[in-house]
């Protein structure tokens, strides 16, 4: 007793209020004890939910600059967490998916264009046996995993099927083809055909697609309500432990197959019916309304079941949008989906976590897809495979994160082409053909230049040698593309 009496107290007493002073003392070291042995609930793994849009414009929510485009729970989200002002994506469907799920970049993925499966002409190329996702780590630190949404990373039967590649359940479109169509014949859940009440007509068999284009004739069972009804019941079903849903709507992605006027399949006008624009473009506003709306149900089903304080929702999109419009999709970026200028490739990313997120934060941090593994990872406190990405939870309470000196890109979709963002600098490669002398580099300073006009490449030669060693390095040959 002596030695804690002088431990605690400078000027030793033996009065009755020294003494309910150490016991007080003793009691909170006690506890702190405790707690370390016995977490509290916010110190539990986190359930995650990473919501990933089709083709959504970096400035399509009105918390990202659209003026046109209504998106309420979105702009809440992003006002209570965090938003991210230069995330960036690999700008385009399939390998932005690839490079989510397995934590690498574009030089080093295994999927780096919109290709079709060489083995059956449809599907999408598979990810192979040996590649990793996030939910088979998340699944392997006790997580219940789900994909419900697109997939596009293998058939059902292939070595890309969700269900071999950590997801306990998936139900949505594993061929992003017939995900143009937002009212399906079908949708796939574990493997097994689940039918709708639409009357679905598909196109000629010798086109591209396969016959797998289509477009429908009755359209009643839309796919994002289903969708939202799925991952609803998963919460409810697993809110007992961790849980990992990668949710991945196909708004506002149009359908080419369709007759035009009814390429933007929103169910829905409205609230946007009076307005002055063409039917595609009332149904593109519409359709991005519909699924704000929808993100908000997830979060009230979250907080009914007491879980939004220990769940962190991510809403990112896997690319820039398809063609520029009247709603300036891209914020006034250059370019568009397939580009590697910032309108293809910069993204929205909102991260909110009530309790945990500071409600308000800005970064203008650049960060990636391929940065969720290693996040998922720090969270799940589970040992991360290799990677090219950086956790970002450093982000979520204010602080720096690891430094990065740079990212790169590179893309076989609509051309051959790589890009390297290095601090200010922007280097931007295209037209490579295989077989041919590598063309020169654009360059672009983003500090003074965000909009890329102004290649100056010829005036900074140094910067250009450089950045073109860093390309090499970063790019390795392709299993399958490759120059």
């Amino acid at each position: 007793m002596l030695l804690i009496k002088r431990l605690f107290l400078p000027h030793y007493s033996t009065n009755h209020t020294v003494l309910t002073m150490i016991k007080k003392r003793l009691f909170a070291l006690a506890f702190l004890a405790f707690s370390a042995v016995f977490p509290t609930f916010s110190q539990q793994k986190p359930n995650i939910i990473y919501i990933l849009a089709d083709d959504l414009g970096y400035a399509d929510l009105g918390c990202f600059g659209s003026k046109k485009i209504k998106t309420p729970v979105l702009d809440a989200l992003a006002a209570k967490g965090l938003k991210l002002t230069r995330h960036y994506s690999t700008a385009v469907c399939a390998p932005s998916r690839a490079c989510l799920m397995t934590g690498k970049h574009l030089g080093n993925c295994e999927i780096r264009g919109n290709r079709q499966a060489p083995q059956t002409g449809y599907g999408q190329m598979p990810l192979s046996d040996t590649a990793v996702t996030v939910a088979t780590v998340l699944k392997n630190a006790g997580y219940a995993t789900a994909q419900i949404g697109k997939w596009g990373l293998g058939e059902p039967g292939s070595s890309g099927e969700p269900s071999k590649k950590g997801f306990d359940l998936y139900f949505g479109y594993t061929d992003q083809v017939l995900a143009h169509n937002h009212f399906p014949e079908f949708l796939i859940k574990n493997g097994s055909k689940v039918f709708l009440n639409n009357k679905v007509k598909y196109l000629d068999s010798a086109d591209w697609h396969k016959g797998r284009g289509s477009y429908s004739l009755m359209k009643k069972d839309f796919s994002q309500d289903l969708f939202t009804a799925e991952a609803l019941n998963f919460i409810s079903a697993k809110k007992s432990n961790p849980f990992f849903i990668y949710f991945a709507p196909i708004i506002p992605h149009d359908n080419g197959e369709a007759p035009k006027g009814e390429m933007i399949e929103s169910p829905t006008t409205e609230p946007y019916t009076n307005e002055k624009w063409t039917e595609d473009e009332k149904r593109y506003a519409a359709s991005i309304t519909y699924l704000d709306k929808e993100i908000g149900k997830i979060v009230a089903h979250l907080e009914k079941e007491g879980l939004d304080k220990n769940t962190l929702l991510v809403f990112v999109s896997d690319n820039g949008p398809k063609q520029s419009d009247i709603f300036e999709s891209t914020g006034g970026l250059r370019g568009i989906k397939r580009d590697l200028y910032e309108g293809g490739l910069r993204v929205p990313f909102v991260a909110y976590w009530p309790g945990t997120i500071k409600a308000g934060l800005v970064s203008a941090t650049p960060t990636a897809l391929w940065d969720f593994m290693p996040t998922a990872c720090e969270l799940a406190k589970t040992t991360c495979p290799k990677t090219d990405g950086i956790s970002l939870v450093p982000l979520f309470s204010g602080k720096n994160t690891q430094k990065r000196d740079y990212l790169y890109f590179e893309l076989y979709d609509g051309g051959n082409k790589q890009a390297l963002l290095m601090g200010k600098w922007k280097a931007v490669r295209t037209k490579i053909e295989e077989g041919k002398p590598l063309p020169k580099l654009e360059l672009y300073n983003l500090e003074i230049d965000p909009n890329e006009t102004k290649d100056i490449a010829a005036s900074n030669a140094a910067i250009v040698n450089k950045m073109e060693e860093i390309m090499k390095k970063e790019h390795s040959y392709n299993r399958v593309f490759g120059f």
